[in-house]
């Protein structure tokens, strides 16, 4: 790692690590997300004239590692400065990025982001929530499940579609709702993950938006929305690799310190060597996670389509085995509340589902970059 990351991104790992050490897996989220706001960790991926910190998504996900490593992950970190603050920064208007960015950096305002859709599942290109001009508004019908944090976020970023009058094809705009905009419902989905973001259902029953509430161009089309999803697989991963790295920490030292028969039980290559190989995982997902961040941070965008994709991949395999192996290794001490470790078993699958699944990625690295015929 040394020879991939500058002293400044040392200096910001071991600053958040500080913090979050401060706070623990105990942690309160609105406190822990107010401080992080307050030191310019949350704004670290914007322009520095909104606020932001000036960097990229390389030193936004080291604070998302960094801070699931100590037991305290912010989930929303992947949607309100990576998705919805990116998006902003790139395509909003003067007036958009004025309004929203300075309060998304220093976490003040936060936004969530809706294109999840029963019917659609990964395929985005089925999404039928749609966006029709009234006048020199618009109006925004349809549904999203799984849209994280609306409850305590002040606007959430919807992917709908417009419809081209010249082909009278449906293509992909993005339109900023306020919470309180009336015909905008949510309703709680009953989840086995613990986890303090909820996720919710929305409707959109004809909410009327002015017409600045479109980002960018709705022109751009699958541009503007890639220019998010990117950033959001790159956060993943960090969320992923956060996760593995702390139930890993709890395993190691507890295989120091156990000891049933003459020696403690990381003496014995059982034990050791499937917490090694959980390391080395973790370590190859981080190293590839950093190439997709380089890469996006660079403006390659295509590029970095491609390594976030497998950075995703690799980050949530390597999280769910490393788990698997903590949980193991304290035996029936890993499924007690008192070690923390049996409610990440649920968690750690949540990198390799969302926000696209293995075998999507697995799809998309098969005919990307392998340049195999589509089965769909």
């Amino acid at each position: 790692m040394s020879t991939l990351e500058s002293q400044d991104h040392k200096d910001l790992r071991t600053a958040v690590a500080a913090l979050a050490r401060r706070h623990g897996p105990g942690y309160d989220r609105a406190t822990l997300w107010a401080e992080a706001g307050k030191l310019g960790y949350l704004g670290v991926n914007l322009p520095e004239e909104y606020g932001g910190g000036g960097g990229g998504i390389a030193e936004l996900s080291i604070v998302l590692e960094e801070s699931g490593a100590e037991g305290c992950p912010l989930l929303m970190m992947i949607v309100s400065p990576a998705i919805c603050a990116t998006v902003i920064a790139r395509f909003g208007t003067a007036e958009q990025r004025r309004g929203w960015l300075p309060g998304l950096a220093d976490g003040s305002l936060t936004m969530a982001f809706g294109i999840t859709e029963p019917d659609a599942g990964s395929n985005s290109h089925r999404i039928t929530t749609t966006a029709r001009r009234d006048g020199d508004d618009w109006l925004l019908t349809g549904r999203k499940v799984f849209v994280s944090g609306v409850d305590i976020a002040d606007a959430t970023l919807i992917v709908a579609r417009t419809e081209d009058a010249r082909t009278g094809s449906l293509k992909p705009c993005l339109f900023i709702v306020p919470r309180d905009a009336p015909g905008f419902g949510r309703r709680a989905i009953d989840m086995e993950l613990q986890a303090e973001e909820r996720q919710f259902e929305l409707t959109l029953d004809d909410v009327r938006l002015p017409a600045d509430a479109l980002v960018g161009s709705e022109d751009a089309g699958l541009l503007q929305l890639f220019a998010g999803l990117n950033p959001e697989r790159i956060m993943t991963a960090a969320f992923a690799i956060g996760m593995g790295r702390h139930a890993l920490a709890r395993a190691v030292d507890y295989a120091k310190t156990r000891q049933v028969w003459k020696t403690p039980i990381g003496a014995h290559q059982a034990i050791a060597h499937p917490l090694a190989q959980a390391h080395i995982e973790l370590e190859l997902a981080r190293l590839m996670m950093q190439k997709a961040a380089a890469l996006y941070d660079a403006g390659d965008d295509a590029g970095a389509g491609e390594a976030a994709n497998m950075a995703k991949y690799a980050a949530g395999e390597a999280c769910v085995r490393a788990v698997d192996q903590a949980v193991h290794t304290l035996g029936g001490n890993g499924l007690t509340r008192e070690y923390g470790l049996g409610k990440l078993i649920a968690a750690s699958r949540v990198a390799r589902i969302a926000p696209v699944s293995r075998e999507m990625i697995l799809n998309y690295v098969s005919h990307q970059s392998l340049g195999l015929p589509k089965s769909y």
